[in-house]
């Protein structure tokens, strides 16, 4: 089976998250708005899942594996879910924000989490169109525990880290700073992963340009005047219009993945002797 040490991974992304949402989410927990919770429950559990498929396929427990993958068609519409909730915040926060630095952050967190929905769709209808390619199955499910990954880790550069945000920027640009560069590292690990098999490792070159693009845009987004006005649009919406329509790509990404598998590695058949 392909990535034997993945786990390591996997857990290192979910102290990551731990860690780096330490102090605006786990000490806190009882005064955090839903939204955190839905985001915060459904992407632990989907990391937790990732752990379990890994251990549970190595182990030759292929029943509870297969079981475990028909559960994360339940659980990702949820998981798009709790990342537009976390868009819905940003937008509110945009247009009721009478400080300059919210108004300047809430947009791009706003587009990484945007990016971070697409990554998602693409990653897991990928992952699941490829489940009889072993390789690429691995693959393109653990490259979504990247999506993961900068948020936290850039809180963990900010608070722990500060001598690795080199830019020598003053706030709030300095927070983008951090999460580019956590994006960077992201992106450098999956570049890396792919270089060491071209072929078996296209599911992290799939997903070191969709962080590519989250990176640019996210950067330079809130400097676009027209990206200002369409999130300001956005924040009018009805939140239960804009939550409907994520869990509705959430199962329409589920349903294409699983409906529309791609041709595995073809299995040996012995041949029968002749009579």
């Amino acid at each position: 089976m392909p990535y034997r040490h993945a786990q390591y991974f996997l857990v290192f992304v979910l102290l990551t998250i731990v860690v780096g949402f330490w102090g605006t989410y786990w000490r806190p927990i009882t005064d955090v708005p839903l939204a955190f919770h839905v985001h915060a429950f459904t992407a632990t559990t989907w990391v937790l899942l990732l752990m379990l498929q890994h251990w549970s396929i190595h182990g030759r427990r292929r029943r509870l594996h297969r079981l475990v993958g028909t559960a994360s068609l339940a659980l990702f519409p949820f998981l798009i879910v709790g990342f537009v909730m976390i868009i819905n915040v940003a937008a509110g926060r945009f247009v009721a924000a009478d400080d300059a630095s919210a108004r300047f952050l809430a947009p791009s967190f706003g587009l990484s989490m945007i990016f971070a929905v697409l990554a998602y769709l693409v990653l897991y209808v990928q992952g699941l169109r490829h489940r009889r390619s072993v390789r690429l199955h691995a693959g393109y499910m653990l490259t979504t525990a990247l999506v993961l990954f900068e948020s936290p880790f850039s809180r963990i550069l900010l608070e722990h880290l500060p001598f690795l945000v080199f830019t020598s920027s003053d706030f709030p640009q300095r927070i983008l700073d951090a999460i580019v560069l956590a994006m960077a590292m992201a992106i450098a690990f999956s570049l890396v992963m792919y270089l060491r098999d071209r072929r078996g490792g296209v599911p992290f070159l799939v997903a070191a340009v969709l962080m590519i693009l989250q990176a640019v845009t996210m950067y330079y987004g809130t400097y676009s005047e027209t990206f200002r006005a369409v999130f300001a649009w956005y924040a009018t919406l009805p939140a239960g219009w804009t939550i409907g329509t994520g869990f509705a790509l959430g199962v329409i990404a589920a349903w294409v993945g699983w409906s529309m598998p791609k041709a595995g590695t073809p299995r040996r058949v012995p041949s029968r002797a002749a009579a």
